[in-house]
């Protein structure tokens, strides 16, 4: 319970702080300068800036000082570690607060993957809000492991650590005012919670239709046009530095002293290895520096405008009753952290991670790969004429093109690869269910040779993935998943080269991040040297973009080929 009389008391200096960080350059938020004195922390809130004494006294040595940093959106479950793992990572790098969307874990075991998740994250030094998912699966088009339905959200909503409903994806759903999606965003609106939005290449009228529902935030735009159309709207815009998908070198050139204070920085998916390579939200924070944004403004983006769109009123500044998350670092330049403060104590110095969390049982969210047995003659391609649709891959962007190609046909009329053609098979195949269900298509620009690449990650729904240049490992690739019970591998020739085992959700490993990252550098190095993939790319999160069919322009789900621009299947064979 707060002590208001005590707080009163150290704030006016008649009773010593119990903590006192001293010597420090602030980074006031409020104003855009950099205040110096001394921090007072008491009962993990921040009492007073200025001259106090403490129980306790940390010299700061004239280093800078900063609010916590929050990442505005961000899927746990693409650190491809548990939660606890994740937490030890990212706070390293000054990460107090995340606001994550669980919808990944969701598309596979529905209600009892968001129960993990809210266990998994009740006991680690960072504050971990939630969005409810708000498309599982994320369209009709495709078959996930769950449904959430508008009674599964009114269960949740309320939940103390739920901040409102995650990202609306199936956008023409909502512009089309189609009933089930209606009823989710009444939901959130009846209990005043936060709607996140998910809406690429919208604009003008269909745009207006989509924000006029409630939806306040965009986290999909690729260019200025896109950020400052909803900008001028009203939106908050996440400016998104992923791993697949990197937007902050384009979208920082439209931030303004004007429409700063409706940008913040989110990560979304960021692969274990650049978190531990090139940060989190630090990164985002020292990239924006480097484009020419101001420091100041670049912290608050990082900070106080995610903690007001969010309606977290005690984060996001270092003030009197703020929560004293704070963040110590050397230079506006560099911007290494030092040190970590996670409500008034001291949780990361110089790199070493200060506590190391309890694992959450994951029974109910394991043993989640159950296909029906396949064989290569499921894999069969058999096309009209050779003038077929095909999936070209963009160097890092999870936006793809539709493209159309002349491809070899056997004597059978199947798909024959070239081997001078950078044509290669992709598959989704139902993880979940047993259905049978196997989509097929074709890719340009993977440059994938001699090899295949599967994996239980494949945005949304999470079926199998796999792309290969033959059908053999192909297969090698299939039943491997289904051995490691969920994972990513690498087959050539008949073998497996290397698997990273997903055995929670086939989502998470069980291994610390380092290990994880361990492995993944291994892998990486193979699909680059020994399977030759395009190194513009990157394998694994750019192969489970693939199965996205809320990303334009065409996507594979396992019902077939799948055509964003038109919200439809279309048949791979073009006319």
């Amino acid at each position: 319970m707060l002590n208001i009389k005590k707080n009163i008391d150290i704030a006016a200096g008649r009773k010593k702080a119990g903590v006192v960080l001293k010597n420090c350059k602030i980074v006031n938020v409020f104003s855009n300068k950099i205040v110096e004195g001394d921090i007072a922390i008491d009962g993990g809130k921040i009492i007073g800036i200025g001259d106090y004494e403490g129980k306790k006294e940390i010299d700061i040595e004239g280093k800078y000082v900063a609010p916590g940093l929050i990442d505005a959106h961000v899927h746990i479950e693409s650190s491809l570690v548990s939660p606890c793992q994740f937490a030890r990572a990212v706070v390293a790098r000054g990460t107090t607060t995340v606001i994550a969307d669980p919808h990944e874990i969701a598309n596979v075991c529905g209600l009892s993957g968001l129960g993990y998740m809210l266990n998994a994250t009740s006991n680690i030094p960072i504050d971990v809000f939630f969005m409810i998912p708000s498309c599982v699966p994320a369209t009709s088009y495709e078959n996930s492991g769950a449904v959430l339905s508008a009674k599964d959200i009114e269960l949740m909503i309320n939940h103390e650590r739920v901040l409102g409903l995650g990202e609306v994806m199936n956008y023409p759903a909502v512009i089309n005012a189609e009933r089930d999606i209606i009823n989710k965003i009444k939901i959130a609106k009846t209990h005043n919670k936060i709607i996140d939005g998910h809406g690429p290449v919208i604009s003008g009228k269909e745009l207006n239709a989509y924000m006029v529902s409630g939806i306040k935030t965009d986290h999909e735009c690729a260019n200025e046009t896109e950020m400052i159309d909803r900008l001028e709207r009203g939106m908050y815009i996440a400016i998104r530095e992923g791993t697949a998908a990197k937007n902050l070198e384009v979208l920082i050139k439209a931030v303004t002293p004007e429409n700063e204070r409706r940008c913040m920085f989110c990560t979304d998916d960021r692969h274990p290895e650049d978190i531990i390579n090139s940060g989190h939200i630090d990164n985002n924070v020292r990239l924006a520096i480097k484009c020419g944004t101001d420091p100041i403004a670049a912290i608050r983006m990082a900070t106080l405008n995610t903690a007001e769109c969010y309606k977290l009123e005690n984060l996001g500044a270092i003030a009197p009753g703020y929560n004293a998350d704070v963040i110590v670092f050397d230079s506006f330049k560099d911007f290494n952290i030092e040190k970590v403060f996670k409500h008034g104590k001291l949780v990361v110095e110089k790199g070493k991670v200060m506590f190391d969390g309890t694992p959450v049982n994951g029974d109910k969210v394991e043993n989640t790969v159950n296909f029906k047995k396949i064989d290569k003659s499921d894999l069969e391609m058999h096309l009209k004429t050779g003038i077929v649709n095909v999936i070209r891959v963009l160097p890092r962007s999870l936006i793809t093109e539709k493209t159309v190609r002349r491809v070899d046909l056997d004597n059978k009329g199947l798909f024959k690869p070239h081997k001078d053609l950078d044509i290669v098979k992709l598959a989704v195949i139902e993880r979940h269910n047993a259905t049978g269900n196997i989509g097929l298509a074709l890719v340009e620009n993977f440059q994938l040779k001699n090899g295949a690449i599967a994996s239980t990650v494949a945005h949304d729904s999470h079926n199998i993935i796999v792309i290969g240049d033959n059908d053999g490992d192909i297969m090698v690739a299939i039943n491997e998943l289904k051995r490691a019970e969920g994972g990513i591998t690498l087959c050539s020739q008949g073998e497996v080269l290397k698997t990273l085992e997903l055995p929670i959700a086939g989502l998470i490993s069980k291994l610390s991040m380092k290990e994880v990252v361990e492995i993944l550098e291994e892998m990486l190095d193979l699909a680059y040297n020994k399977l030759n993939v395009n190194r513009e790319i990157d394998p694994f999160m750019t192969l489970s973009f693939l199965a996205l069919p809320v990303i334009p322009d065409i996507k594979l789900t396992d019902l077939g080929l799948f055509d964003v621009s038109s919200f439809k299947l279309i048949d791979i064979n073009v006319d």
